[in-house]
C-alpha cells in the first residue's frame, strides 16, 4: 500500500488498511454492517477526488434505492 485511503472508520484504517486504487470485496453474514462500511467509506471520500464504485449485487431494489438516495442526499 503507497498511498492509503482514509475510510474514517478507524477500525479498519488501522487493522486492515486499504490502498488507493485497490478493490475491496465486503463479505460477511446479514446485518453485520457490510453496507454501513460501505457507505460510510464512500461518504468519507466526498471532496477527495476519489472515484468510489458500489456494487450491490443480490440486494433488493429498495435497499439499493435507499442507499444511491443517501448518496444522493450526502452529495456523493
Amino acid at each position: 500500500v503507497y498511498e492509503p485511503l482514509q475510510t474514517g472508520l478507524i477500525a479498519i484504517d488501522s487493522m486492515i488498511p486499504i490502498g488507493r486504487g485497490q478493490r475491496e470485496f465486503i463479505i460477511g453474514d446479514r446485518q453485520t454492517g457490510k453496507t454501513a462500511v460501505a457507505t460510510d467509506t464512500i461518504l468519507n471520500q466526498k471532496g477527495q477526488g476519489v472515484i468510489c464504485v458500489y456494487v450491490a449485487i443480490g440486494q433488493r431494489a429498495s435497499s439499493v434505492a435507499q442507499v444511491v438516495t443517501t448518496f444522493h442526499e450526502e452529495g456523493a
